[in-house]
C-alpha cells in the first residue's frame, strides 16, 4: 500500500481523529494523512478517542471496532449522542449483518481490513467535501444570550466561550434538538450513562446543576432547563432560531 502524493487543497484545515489499538495502523495511516497535509489525533482505545473528540474537536474520525476496553459500536453510539462528526469504521467483520449494524449505530462509511489507504483517502476528501458544504446548514440555537452550535460543539453565553465536560454537551445536546419536550430521566439515564445506570437518579441531577450553573439558568426560575419532578428535564427557551 503505497502512500498517495497528491496535495488535497484545504486539507490543512482538516483534523482527523484515528482512534485504533494497533500500533502500526495507526502509524501508518497517521503518516499518510500528514503527508496530505491533514492535522491527527491518534487514540489507541474507545474512552481515549472520546475524549480527544470532545477537548479537541475533529473534522472526522476514523473509527477501528476492535478495542481493547469497549467494542467500537458501542463507542459510535456514545458518541452520536452529542456529535454529528463524520465517521469512517474500520473494520475486518465483512459480513451484510455486522456492516448495516455499524451503519445503524451512526457510521457515515466502513473500510474492511486489510485496506488500501487510497481508498481511505478518497472517502476521507468526499466526507471533508461534504461536511465543508453542509457547515452552514448545522442547528444553532441562539437567543441573543446562550448561543449553542451543535456541529461546531461550540456554547456561548453573552459572547463568552463556555468550556462544558462531554456528558454536560450530551445533555444540553439531547434537550435543545427536542424543543418543549419532556425527556424522561429514565432515557437521559440510559443514553447518557447506558441501561445499567437507569436507576441513578444522582448522576442526573450533580450533571443538570453544574451545566446550569454554567449557563448562568435558576432551577427556580428556569429559562433554559426546566425540571418535571420525578418525571424528567424539558429545554424551556422561548426563543429558538435555526440557521
Amino acid at each position: 500500500m503505497g502512500l498517495p502524493t497528491e496535495t488535497t487543497p484545504g486539507a490543512a484545515a482538516a483534523r482527523i481523529l484515528i482512534i485504533d489499538d494497533e500500533p502500526q495502523i495507526r502509524k501508518f495511516i497517521d503518516i499518510s494523512l500528514r503527508s496530505q497535509g491533514y492535522a491527527t489525533l491518534l487514540a489507541a482505545t474507545g474512552q481515549q478517542g472520546l475524549t480527544l473528540l470532545a477537548s479537541k474537536g475533529a473534522d472526522l474520525v476514523v473509527l477501528d471496532l476492535g478495542l481493547p476496553d469497549e467494542d467500537g459500536k458501542d463507542v459510535l453510539k456514545e458518541l452520536r449522542q452529542w456529535s454529528r462528526v463524520p465517521v469512517i469504521v474500520l473494520t475486518v467483520r465483512s459480513n451484510e449483518d455486522e456492516k448495516v449494524a455499524v451503519l445503524d449505530a451512526g457510521a457515515n462509511d466502513y473500510v474492511t481490513k486489510p485496506f488500501g489507504v487510497e481508498e481511505l483517502m478518497a472517502r476521507i476528501r468526499a466526507f471533508l467535501r461534504t461536511a465543508a458544504r453542509g457547515a452552514e446548514d448545522g442547528p444553532v440555537f441562539d437567543d441573543g444570550v446562550l448561543r449553542i452550535d451543535l456541529v461546531r460543539r461550540e456554547v456561548r453565553v453573552h459572547g463568552q466561550s463556555v468550556t462544558l465536560g462531554r456528558k454536560e454537551f450530551s445533555l444540553l445536546s439531547l434537550l435543545v434538538q427536542q424543543p418543549g419536550r419532556l425527556v424522561t430521566q429514565t432515557q437521559i439515564l440510559r443514553e447518557l450513562w447506558g441501561p445499567t445506570h437507569e436507576e441513578d437518579a444522582h448522576y442526573l441531577r450533580i450533571l443538570v446543576g453544574k451545566l446550569r450553573h454554567k449557563l448562568g439558568d435558576d432551577a427556580s426560575a428556569p429559562r433554559y432547563i426546566a425540571t418535571e419532578p420525578g418525571v424528567g428535564l424539558r429545554f424551556v427557551a422561548k426563543e429558538r432560531q435555526v440557521v
